[in-house]
């Protein structure tokens, strides 16, 4: 059994889950279904992802054949950018919930706190960052805390048990405590060993947010995309530091550095498409670390950050983590 998280809503949320980003929509069926198998309850999911359609039909087939119970998974997704207008939410929402054959998500969150206009699903779906599709950064004038709000009304309308944020930076999180009659009960963070944050953790922690770290192995997720610096940098996952820790616990690197985040109280969304690294990840919480070794692996801080648009394409208008 995955330990839980007790979410300030009410709900407890598995402290393991398996993500979705970049699981081709080929092959994120038998993915999705066959981690069900191996014991994954909780899927983080998102419009941007492009693959909502086909991670449903894996839930679907999972519960057909009683490996599992809706009541039993916790499928968290995203509002992407384009739909921050308030009257926007509510139907994209809906959408979201019939790709993936569902009648409520248990988590949903605004994925990056970065208002842009309105792209018809009929013409582009998911939209992406660009209103043409191209180059153009068109922003929309919606607040978040005009997207709060409609959010909130997803809680109350049953759409999401749950609302939450993602990629949201201290001040923007204290901002939005002060007019939320809803509070955000989950931060999803980009986090490893080179990018702690560990004052937004405090933050989190003292306002009582569950905070999920995502790219957990650092550098790895990102290398395909040619980032100059996800190039250079040791691979967490090769790292002799890690490797060696990894020896005295009889544990490969990515464990332990699963088991890092985890330790700390944090959630966790690896995932994998080898069953045998699927089950690896999913059992990374029985063992602890030392003290020692876990202020070793946070030293590797260099507040190095992989996620954000600007390391994709040319994005002048978009220094969100500036």
């Amino acid at each position: 059994m995955v330990p839980a998280i007790k979410l300030n809503s009410g709900f407890d949320m598995p402290q393991v889950g398996f993500g979705l980003w970049k699981v081709d929509g080929s092959i994120a069926s038998d993915v999705v279904y066959n981690a069900i198998k191996a014991g994954y309850r909780l899927f983080d999911g998102a419009c941007d992802y492009g693959n909502e359609v086909e991670c449903g039909q894996g839930v679907a087939r999972a519960i057909k054949e009683g490996i599992v119970k809706r009541e039993e998974l916790f499928i968290v997704s995203k509002l992407w950018n384009t739909f921050h207008d308030g009257d926007r939410v509510e139907p994209i929402v809906r959408k979201q919930l019939a790709d993936w054959g569902l009648e409520y998500f248990d988590l949903y969150l605004i994925h990056f706190p970065v208002a842009l206009e309105y792209v018809d699903p009929s013409v582009r779906y998911p939209p992406g960052w660009h209103f043409d599709g191209k180059s153009e950064i068109r922003p929309s004038k919606a607040t978040i805390q005009e997207t709060w709000t409609a959010m909130e009304s997803l809680v109350e309308k049953g759409l999401s048990k749950s609302i939450g944020v993602s990629n949201f930076q201290a001040q923007l999180l204290y901002d939005l405590l002060r007019y939320a009659k809803i509070r955000p009960a989950t931060l999803q963070i980009e986090h490893h060993p080179y990018l702690v944050q560990q004052n937004l953790l405090n933050l989190a922690k003292a306002e009582g947010i569950a905070v999920t770290a995502y790219s957990s192995f650092g550098p790895a997720s990102f290398r395909e995309f040619n980032m100059e610096h996800a190039q250079k940098l040791q691979p967490l996952l090769e790292d002799p530091t890690i490797k060696a820790i990894g020896d005295k616990y009889n544990k490969d690197p990515a464990q332990v550095l699963l088991r890092w985040a985890t330790q700390r109280g944090l959630a966790i969304i690896p995932k994998s498409s080898r069953e045998a690294t699927m089950k690896s990840n999913l059992n990374s919480l029985d063992f602890d670390l030392s003290e020692e070794d876990i202020k070793t692996i946070s030293g590797f801080d260099r507040g190095i950050r992989f996620n954000q648009p600007t390391n994709y394409f040319s994005a002048e208008n978009l220094w969100i983590f500036g």
